[in-house]
């Protein structure tokens, strides 16, 4: 811990009662979320601004956060979702040639708490070994008012979360060269996913969460795009009910993460919670259908029911190497592909980026 970074007192305290007290960085305040970790060694920017965070106090396992600064090419939304922020360390010195900034002035432009100097390595363990719970982050005198404080971690949910995140009005964004027309449903989107489509060609119209079938036919775009995004997939009810008639358009549909998981209750799939999620940068994923093995870049607390696919609607094509979960499903009913991981996180030259390539060949040959 760097003598520079001795800020005030901070406390974050669980659920169940247990307190670790730390220093205060960006923001102060009270912050009450679910408190999750991430492994990502690099890409704290892109968590931090990742609305699928939403609600989230997140933690991050690797130990010194912040040692090549932030800048502003590499968000991936225009704001932070996340509830509050979680090191074991932040560097008050980065190094590197696109540097903008510190982490802690960043978390202070946007509002963020955070808490440094506790031992996120026992955090985690904790997170791993009774799973994902409540908490809060406070600068002030958590002992004072513990009994307020726990009531009202006990209460917390994550509600309206793709309501929250979700832009209200539709934007295009133009490729160099248009090839073709893709639909991006924003469920929370990361800027990511848009740049693979432009970079294939795609002129892309990012719509709203709720955005109907028959706006979707008025637009006639070449290809749908569901995206990631934050909380519960089964609570968007709507949404749900909306992906039911888009998909009888025939257009071809690739989702990712909560696209991913919407798609799947659509067609009389189930989700689940899992006791701590998949967040990181080294996922390791197994495709069923090549039998290849790749490393994934995941963030999600919930997971498709792999056995509750209709074999008649489609069948599982990637499973989680660790713990078998299902990571992606092959439709047959409708002309659709979808991926719990985020290929366009893709930590290498190709790896699962290949599945704009194959998404940008099905729209050719609708």
């Amino acid at each position: 811990m760097s003598l520079f970074n001795m800020g005030e007192k901070a406390y974050l305290m669980l659920a169940d009662g247990q307190v670790f007290e730390g220093r205060s960085f960006g923001a102060k305040g009270t912050v009450i979320g679910e408190v999750v970790f991430t492994t990502g060694v690099t890409g704290y920017q892109e968590t931090l601004t990742d609305p699928s965070y939403y609600g989230q106090i997140v933690t991050q396992t690797f130990p010194l956060i912040g040692n090549y600064g932030v800048n502003s090419e590499d968000n991936e939304s225009a704001k932070s979702y996340v509830s509050g922020y979680i090191v074991r360390e932040w560097c008050n010195a980065p190094s590197n040639f696109r540097c903008e900034g510190n982490i802690n002035d960043f978390l202070k432009e946007h509002n963020i708490v955070g808490i440094n100097n506790i031992d996120t390595r026992r955090l985690t363990r904790i997170i791993r070994e009774v799973g994902v719970m409540n908490g809060v982050i406070t600068t002030e005198d958590v002992y004072a008012k513990k009994d307020e404080l726990l009531e009202k971690i006990r209460a917390f949910t994550v509600k309206d979360a793709v309501k929250t995140v979700t832009n209200t009005e539709t934007l295009t964004y133009e490729p160099e060269e248009k090839k073709l027309k893709v639909a991006l449903f924003d469920f929370g989107y990361k800027r990511n996913i848009r740049q693979e489509l432009l970079k294939r060609g795609c002129e892309v119209v990012v719509v709203p969460a709720y955005t109907t079938a028959d706006e979707i036919k008025e637009l006639a775009p070449d290809g749908i795009m569901f995206s990631n995004g934050p909380g519960d997939p089964a609570e968007n009810v709507e949404i749900i009910e909306n992906i039911k008639e888009i998909q009888k358009l025939g257009i071809p549909i690739f989702g990712i993460c909560l696209g991913h998981q919407l798609m799947a209750l659509a067609n009389g799939g189930k989700t689940e919670k899992l006791k701590y999620g998949h967040r990181g940068a080294n996922q390791p994923v197994i495709d069923l259908e090549s039998g290849l093995t790749y490393v994934t870049s995941q963030n999600h607390g919930y997971a498709v029911v792999g056995d509750s696919i209709d074999p008649s609607v489609g069948h599982v094509s990637h499973i989680n190497a660790n713990d078998k979960t299902c990571e992606g499903i092959h439709y047959t009913s409708v002309n659709a592909r979808t991926v719990q991981f985020h290929p366009e996180a893709h930590g290498g030259p190709l790896d699962t980026a290949y599945l704009f390539d194959e998404f940008v060949k099905t729209m050719c040959k609708k």
